[in-house]
């Protein structure tokens, strides 16, 4: 079964840092594209930032970009550096993954329509 156990969430205040952490398994072989989402309460599901495993290549939306930064730590691991936090950042964070390849995943993937085969079930962060 495919597991994406995402770690890391938790309180802080404005200017602060935090670190989110996943965890993917399920699969043998890497992953090709990792990434993470976030879903602020009344707001829409967003792409916060992700990356094609093979090129190296990331995408970060506009508003994090500068602040946040988007790492494969290891095979089948992401995590999410998060700096200068500001209080528009609260949401819950999804981890998000894809294992099966497709002809446009090196385009796909780094981009903000993006959208993941597998999903984790979320980690709170909140920035007051």
């Amino acid at each position: 079964d495919v597991q994406l156990v995402e770690s890391g969430g938790g309180s802080v205040q404005a200017g602060g840092s935090l670190t989110l952490s996943c965890v993917a398994s399920g699969y043998t072989y890497a992953s090709n594209c990792m990434g993470w989402f976030r879903q602020a309460p009344g707001k829409e599901r967003e792409l916060v930032a992700s990356i094609y495993v093979a090129g190296g290549v990331k995408y970060y939306t506009d508003s994090v970009k500068g602040r946040f930064i988007v790492s494969q730590d290891a095979k089948n691991i992401v995590s999410l550096q998060m700096n200068t936090l500001k209080p528009e950042d609260t949401a819950k964070y999804y981890c998000a993954v894809d294992w099966q390849w497709s002809p446009d995943i090196a385009t796909r993937c780094p981009s903000a329509s993006y959208e993941p085969e597998y999903w984790g079930q979320g980690t709170q962060v909140t920035v007051s």
